[in-house]
């Protein structure tokens, strides 16, 4: 359950003469809940060299605490182009979930293909088309959005196999948070024979980054994540 698409992230900077869009590197604190439990996910973006280096981490808060110890970190390091994001590495480190796992995974863009381990067993798949870790696709959804809008589908590798993610757009709505009152437009997005549905209220006026989260299955919210802070960072 805590393998969600919890990260909701945009960014940015100038990545060369021809991008498209500006993406601000920045810090994000949300609020946490999945069933009755807390939690706290922070969200970093930075810029590297060769393009941005995003961190997602979940840990466990109040009472929450007493039930489940350890954390969710993910990482993604991506390149920006003038049609999307493209990732090079991504890291996972699970010590929270009931299935522990850690994974570390490579995508090669010149051979079309990924290849990693996950908990020490080799991984490896061909990539026919454009395909995002767990982090990296939602960074590539906000890039879409600021670009005149998400595409219906996105292949997700999630941890050991290839998934088919469609999304749509469900209109827009005033929402609170924590953080503030904003003019969000909403998204909703769901693998191909999963009972998840995620949506996801995206706020242009903080370059569309996701201000609530949140998780049904089956038509009960399972979860849910709230914008607390937001701070951009230096170049």
């Amino acid at each position: 359950m805590l393998k969600l698409f919890l990260t909701a992230v945009i960014a940015a900077m100038t990545m060369n003469a021809n991008a498209e869009t500006v993406f601000t590197p920045h810090q994000a604190e949300y609020k946490l809940k999945i069933s009755v439990l807390g939690g706290q996910l922070n969200t970093e973006l930075r810029v590297t060299p060769d393009g941005y280096v995003a961190t997602h981490v979940v840990k466990p808060t109040g009472m929450a605490k007493l039930l489940a110890s350890g954390k969710i970190s993910e990482t993604s390091e991506f390149r920006s182009t003038d049609d999307g994001i493209r990732p090079v590495n991504y890291r996972s480190d699970d010590s929270l979930s009931r299935n522990k796992t850690k994974a570390s995974i490579q995508f090669n863009w010149e051979t079309g293909e990924l290849s990693g381990t996950v908990d020490d067993q080799a991984v490896s798949s061909i990539i026919e088309d454009i395909a995002y870790d767990r982090v990296s696709i939602q960074y590539e959804l906000m890039f879409d959005l600021m670009n005149g809008g998400p595409s219906s589908q996105y292949i997700l590798f999630d941890i050991d196999e290839l998934k088919t993610v469609m999304v749509s757009n469900i209109g827009r709505r005033t929402v609170k948070v924590p953080a503030g009152t904003f003019n969000a437009i909403g998204v909703q997005h769901q693998a191909v024979g999963s009972k998840r549905i995620t949506t996801m209220w995206c706020v242009e006026a903080l370059d569309y980054l996701p201000v609530i989260v949140e998780q049904h299955r089956k038509g009960k919210l399972k979860m849910r994540a709230v914008l607390s802070s937001y701070l951009p960072l230096e170049t």
